[in-house]
């Protein structure tokens, strides 16, 4: 699993284990309880798992829990799978597709409830950076603002401001969300972020005033497209300050 990160690694060990421990535990209350309810207890695990884990998470622990229900629960550990009855192996089957379909609507929730939160966090932000620059405070301090606040929004490693005229070609985080880099009529696209820094312009008014220089982890897919937007909406705040305080200079 070289692909998976360590929590995701993690989740799928539970996922493997948590069901098996809970249907060894209840081994010793088989006469106490019914299939039924021994089921039941197993959907908790399920969902358990699937509200904190993966969706491969979550499809394991249902897989996990069915197998152990119907091994150690319906045909027993001195038992042979084989001579199982009729219904315990129905409960099992049943158990796995309740499990399936409750640990998706978990993990759906999960995803939700984050995609909740960061909407939350990423209107949040811009309302701050939008307040800064209407009460007319100093262009510095709302780039400084904006630059921290694009670390936060990207998870970026770094970010730095540069005034001024364009210096080198870089990739740059374009009004559309993509980032390219563009030399002469030869374009690159990319879907993680590249070695070293990429642009991002301030623009106000029709100007160019300076560009944000992000210094992402390498190797890390770009942000939701959604995140590009907000972080392209912080510039343009930036770029709107810069504009104001220009035009308040020239009279």
């Amino acid at each position: 699993m070289p692909g998976y990160r360590l929590r995701d690694r993690t989740a799928l060990f539970g996922a493997l284990v948590v069901p098996l421990l809970l249907a060894l535990a209840l081994v010793p209350f088989r006469t106490l309880l019914s299939p039924a309810n021994e089921a039941l207890v197993l959907v908790v695990a399920v969902v358990a798992v699937a509200a904190s884990g993966t969706r491969a998470a979550a499809a394991l622990a249902a897989l996990s829990a069915a197998a152990s229900f119907g091994v150690l629960l319906v045909a027993g550990p001195y038992r042979p799978f084989a001579v199982a009855d009729r219904d315990g192996i129905e409960t099992a089957v049943l158990l796995l597709v309740v499990g399936l379909v409750a640990a998706r609507s978990a993990v759906r929730a999960r995803r939700l409830e984050a995609v909740a939160v960061t909407g939350a966090a990423h209107l949040s932000s811009l309302q701050d950076t939008a307040r800064l620059t209407e009460r007319g405070g100093a262009p510095d301090v709302v780039v400084e603002f904006v630059r921290r606040e694009l670390i936060g929004v990207l998870g970026l490693r770094g970010c730095r401001f540069e005034y001024g005229t364009l210096i080198g070609h870089r990739p740059r985080l374009e009004h559309d969300g993509a980032l390219r880099l563009r030399r002469g009529r030869e374009v690159t696209g990319y879907a993680d972020w590249p070695d070293g820094e990429s642009e991002l312009r301030a623009v106000g008014g029709g100007h160019y005033y300076g560009r944000f220089l992000l210094d992402p982890f390498p190797g890390r897919p770009l942000p939701p497209e959604d995140t590009r937007s907000v972080a392209l909406a912080l510039a343009a705040l930036a770029g709107a300050a810069l504009d104001t305080a220009g035009m308040y200079h020239r009279g």
